[in-house]
């Protein structure tokens, strides 16, 4: 056989199929560490935002 034929016959054999095909494990596991860095994020800047000291001052009267 050529080696075309060759290559179409071994591109069948790596076909997938569409119902079979779920995440897995590196699927979950980035998901997961998404999940863990935003409620870091979330946790650092609630605690930056308890820093921020703002008194509003009143507006100038208008003449």
């Amino acid at each position: 056989m050529s080696a075309p034929v060759n290559l179409v016959h071994f591109a069948a054999d790596l076909a997938v199929d569409d119902a079979k095909v779920t995440p897995g494990l590196l699927g979950f596991v980035v998901f997961a560490a998404l999940g863990v860095a935003t409620w870091f994020l979330a946790k650092s800047m609630n605690r930056q935002f308890k820093k921020v000291d703002f008194v509003e001052e009143p507006e100038a009267p208008k003449e």
